[in-house]
């Protein structure tokens, strides 16, 4: 009997095409979370670990802290990935950006959209 639940379960797995799994584990995201109010939305920065592999520091930069360089920092987890939550007020988009170790830019791979900014590069968008 439990052969049969293993070989079942299995096949689930199987039929989930490989992009699929690759793209879940190291692609790194941005998750929403809507409050029940409506009026704020709970959102879950992740740099993957891979876009900073000797990173000791990373912050999230953006409209929604003044662009200050310093005030959000991400928790770095074991896998080496960079997480960040943070509450915003919904019906906005906020412009933002990565910064690492103090020196160096990197925009979120799965940003709703990106804009040209003023330095010549694009900033990062997340629509709530």
């Amino acid at each position: 009997m439990k052969k049969k639940i293993v070989k079942k379960a299995a096949a689930k797995t199987a039929q989930k095409p490989a992009a699929e799994k690759t793209h879940a584990k190291s692609a790194g995201a941005i998750k929403k979370q809507y409050l029940k109010s409506g009026t704020a939305c709970s959102v879950t920065f992740r740099l993957p670990g891979r876009a900073a592999p000797k990173a000791h520091m990373v912050t999230l930069v953006g409209d929604f802290n003044n662009w200050d360089q310093q005030r959000t920092p991400l928790k770095r987890l074991k896998n080496g990935d960079f997480k960040l939550t943070l509450h915003l007020s919904s019906d906005r988009e906020y412009r933002f950006r990565y910064l690492i170790d103090s020196s160096q830019w990197e925009n979120d791979w799965q940003a709703d959209r990106y804009i040209p900014n003023d330095f010549g590069c694009d900033d990062s968008v997340v629509a709530v």
